[in-house]
């Protein structure tokens, strides 16, 4: 069969290319239906993500966060028609040690390699998740980006101590009211607060125990644990907050991506004993763990609802192109493409 994949080639410029692919192999084939665009995309996209990246990494489809049916599975597991959230990071090989997502020889989609913008996907079953069948699929699109939420709070429950009184998430973006609504659900007997800077989108998090501006943080609270999701130049004064209002041998997840180095109290850190734990994306079981969550919680898909900001129908690429470009000026919530090209 002739797959068209849809590539951008430079800055803003999207191409056609045509893949023949055979439908006589082990791989699920999947219609895309909703895909959501990520910053990173956007960095893409843009040619913001730096010279010598673009020109490694282009041509490439772009998009990592997407779900859609099932067109062709030759093991007859998923039904025709069955909804499905496709996993991004595809290993090449399993260590026991180090999880898929940290090893360095796993492929990751619109990452060096083709994403989701594609008439068809091609995924191995261990790559593909099964979506409760009366789920919003425009909400669903993003799971890939609540995946993240999951992993590292799977980490903090593995790393931190056992004092879990109140947890501070910095960060009022997408990532931020994630967390904090699984912290809520994961840990319902204790406090959570949301540390931001913009009050509509403070006003957002009408689930958390306190939402609390940057600039007015009271100078005797304290969290036993924290979780950043700033990102940019901001993860550094963020940071700094944590720091400064953590209890000792708490832990800090790092989620926030900064393309540049910032500078760490290091002094508090060690005289605090912190844990600074890093996570970045998320594999198969991170995806299955979440849409576990999704059917214990159902409520969750009603307050990531909140969460979609423009849903576009695509039926041509200059429809693509017109998502990205307006998501570029969206201050809140996930764009949304249904895929009808």
């Amino acid at each position: 069969m002739i797959n068209q994949v849809y590539r951008l080639v430079s800055p803003r410029q999207f191409e056609v290319i045509y893949n023949d692919r055979t439908i006589i192999s082990d791989k699920v084939i999947i219609r895309p239906t909703n895909l959501s665009i990520c910053a990173a995309d956007q960095r893409y996209y843009t040619g913001t993500r730096g010279k010598e990246a673009m020109k490694k990494k282009l041509p490439m489809a772009l998009i990592h966060e997407g779900v859609g049916e099932i067109v062709f599975d030759p093991q007859n597991k998923y039904k025709v028609g069955t909804k499905v959230v496709m996993v991004p990071n595809t290993p090449t090989e399993v260590d026991p040690i180090i999880g898929e997502n940290y090893l360095k020889t796993s492929l990751f989609r619109s990452s060096g390699y083709d994403g989701f913008m594609q008439d068809y996907v091609f995924l191995s079953h261990d790559r593909v998740v099964e979506l409760p069948q009366d789920i919003d699929m425009d909400v669903a699109a993003f799971t890939e980006l609540v995946t993240i939420a999951v992993h590292s709070l799977s980490r903090l429950n593995s790393k931190a101590h056992t004092r879990r009184e109140t947890f501070g998430v910095w960060g009022d973006g997408n990532l931020g009211y994630i967390s904090c609504l699984f912290l809520k659900k994961m840990y319902p007997e204790s406090k959570v607060f949301i540390f931001g800077k913009t009050d509509y989108k403070l006003n957002q998090f009408s689930f958390v125990d306190k939402a609390i501006k940057i600039d007015e943080i009271p100078e005797d609270l304290t969290i036993d644990h924290a979780i950043e999701c700033a990102g940019g130049k901001g993860s550094q004064y963020a940071i700094d907050q944590m720091v400064e209002h953590i209890n000792p041998e708490g832990v800090i997840c790092l989620l926030g991506v900064s393309e540049y180095p910032i500078e760490i109290n290091t002094r508090m850190v060690l005289e605090k004993g912190l844990t600074l734990l890093g996570s970045s994306r998320s594999g198969t079981k991170d995806f299955q763990n979440t849409v576990e969550l999704y059917k214990q919680y159902p409520e969750i898909l009603e307050y990531l609802s909140i969460l979609i900001g423009e849903v576009y129908n695509v039926k041509k690429l200059a429809d693509a192109t017109k998502a990205f470009e307006n998501d570029l000026s969206s201050s809140w919530g996930k764009t949304v493409m249904r895929w009808m090209i």
